[in-house]
């Protein structure tokens, strides 16, 4: 049997290769992904997950730079590295069925507001884009993102957003780190990624205007 790994004739897998590479781009354009941060996956029909390698540039990647791991975030080649944050990719898939693609980036505005914020979610309320998400039919409502302090124990960090599935419709915020968000292919998590982006920077700057009006 071909390893699945190196077997690039797999259309899936190619096709998986090539829609991970042109999102890195993407979010690297809009400086989501700085330096090495970062990682990409989708759900291949076969149910291994396609993701990004450890310590790659997401701006800079080749499809050589995309492997694929199993549903416990094992690689099928033990000569590559996936990031230890792949579990966090493999539960999304796991708790979702309908997913096919996941995106983690590390943007200013999701940094600094899950740092500064007290609660345990941001809300986000009167956008029209909050209509990007499932379930959201008008900018009259508001949409919660839950927020998890980070940890290195990524399957203890796991463990505290796993009662949350089902209810987090914009993906969820690691404090200090950088946002998760899925969708059922890379087209729609793309679109969910950057109407999130979008109105973390609207409530950045609001709250930096309001700020500047208070102490006036």
């Amino acid at each position: 049997m071909d390893n699945p790994v190196l077997d690039r004739r797999s259309g899936p897998l190619e096709q998986a290769a090539h829609d991970i590479v042109r999102a890195g781009q993407r979010m690297d354009a809009r400086a989501w992904v700085p330096a090495t941060a970062g990682n990409i996956s989708c759900r291949l029909p076969d149910g291994r997950i396609a993701i990004t390698r450890s310590g790659c540039h997401k701006g800079f990647l080749r499809e050589q730079d995309v492997i694929t791991v199993d549903g416990a975030g094992r690689p099928h080649d033990p000569g590559h590295r996936p990031s230890a944050e792949t579990l966090l990719h493999c539960q999304v898939y796991r708790r979702m069925p309908d997913v096919g693609a996941v995106l983690h980036g590390h943007s200013v505005a999701s940094t600094v507001l899950s740092m500064i914020e007290k609660t345990n979610a941001l809300t986000l309320r009167d956008y029209e884009v909050q209509k990007v998400f499932d379930g959201q039919t008008t900018h009259d409502a508001a949409i919660t993102v839950p927020l998890f302090a980070n940890d290195q124990d990524i399957a203890r960090l796991a463990g505290e957003v796993e009662p949350y599935f089902g209810a987090m419709p914009a993906g969820y915020i690691i404090r200090g780190h950088g946002v998760y968000v899925w969708g059922r292919d890379m087209d729609q998590a793309l679109a969910r990624l950057e109407g999130l982006e979008f109105l973390l920077a609207c409530l950045l700057q609001r709250r930096t205007l309001e700020g500047r009006t208070l102490g006036a």
